[in-house]
């Protein structure tokens, strides 16, 4: 056996077996985020006192909102339809490298997503200036999250 880079005995395809499986791990709690923002949204305008409450920014907000979702959605489901589709073609570098990229979108949708609704809502049920406020305290919080410690814990 070769000994990979991370000190494992293991050979370059169980390398990628377990890196590809830790990230269907990864995927399934996105999906269940993404599907989760998606509902809230798509529930929204089923209810004729959402529409009625709406200025013309918001509405346009709201839909920018819902295609963010969508987008989120795609991408999560997007190294599933590879996969599907190179099954068995001995290309597992490539799949795996391929979904390690998909994930960072993932990633940065789900954050923008986390950021926008956080955003539209207190719009919608305060003010703008205490949506801004909001918006900016819940980007700060995803930068710290999802990029600062991260960071901080690859360096120890």
């Amino acid at each position: 056996m070769d000994e990979a880079p991370t000190g494992r005995h293991e050979t370059r395809a169980e390398q990628q077996d377990r890196k590809w499986e830790d990230l269907l791990q990864e995927l399934r709690v996105m999906q269940t985020g993404a599907q989760l923002t998606a509902g809230f949204l798509l529930t929204l305008p089923f209810q004729d006192v959402f529409w009625e409450r709406l200025g013309r920014g918001q509405e346009v907000f709201y839909l920018v909102l819902v295609v963010l979702a969508g987008l989120t959605t795609a991408l999560v489901m997007t190294p599933v339809a590879i996969h599907r589709r190179l099954v068995g073609g001995h290309v597992k570098d490539r799949l795996v490298a391929a979904a390690h990229r998909l994930m960072s979108g993932v990633l940065a949708c789900l954050a923008l997503l986390v950021v926008g609704i956080t955003t539209f809502i207190f719009d919608v049920v305060v003010s703008l200036a205490a949506a801004l406020v909001a918006g900016g305290v819940m980007g700060a919080v995803m930068v710290g999250l999802l990029l600062v410690v991260p960071a901080l814990l690859a360096r120890d």
